[in-house]
């Protein structure tokens, strides 16, 4: 769990508002959640924060480097922490399941693919979107 002294060494003050916030996204830490997610989540423990205070605070969790937003399905925005280590997403189009993997293989071809046009890869994110193959999926066609 991050402490506050962990939301003050990246220049934050421990205030209630952002503890809470946080506490949600370590509780969630499986799922990327939309600020609309933290809202339901935190109006379920009945703590009173309104949408824009969960907006400005997870942009300002973002500029600190401790989530990384991400525009999936819907183009509404997403959150995660940042763990620090490096995965990409496959997403449903049908549900919005998100799953994250690693494979070095293709970390290996963007690296390839970087240098034959002339790039030294600083960073990169891969986004793939599909039909789950979940039974509870939300729109799965039968």
């Amino acid at each position: 769990m991050m402490q506050s002294e962990e939301l003050k060494d990246v220049g934050l003050k421990a205030t209630q508002p952002r503890l809470k916030i946080l506490s949600v996204l370590e509780q969630h830490r499986d799922r990327h959640m939309s600020a609309e997610d933290v809202y339901r989540a935190l109006m379920a423990t009945d703590d009173d924060l309104g949408l824009a205070t969960i907006y400005r605070v997870l942009t300002q969790f973002e500029s600190a480097g401790l989530v990384i937003r991400h525009h999936f399905a819907g183009g509404h925005a997403v959150f995660e922490l940042d763990s620090g280590e490096h995965h990409d997403h496959i997403v449903c189009i049908d549900c919005g399941k998100v799953t994250e993997f690693v494979d070095n293989t293709i970390e290996r071809r963007q690296i390839t693919i970087a240098k034959r046009h002339g790039f030294r890869l600083a960073d990169h994110s891969l986004v793939m979107h599909g039909h789950c193959d979940r039974k509870d999926c939300e729109h799965r066609e039968c």
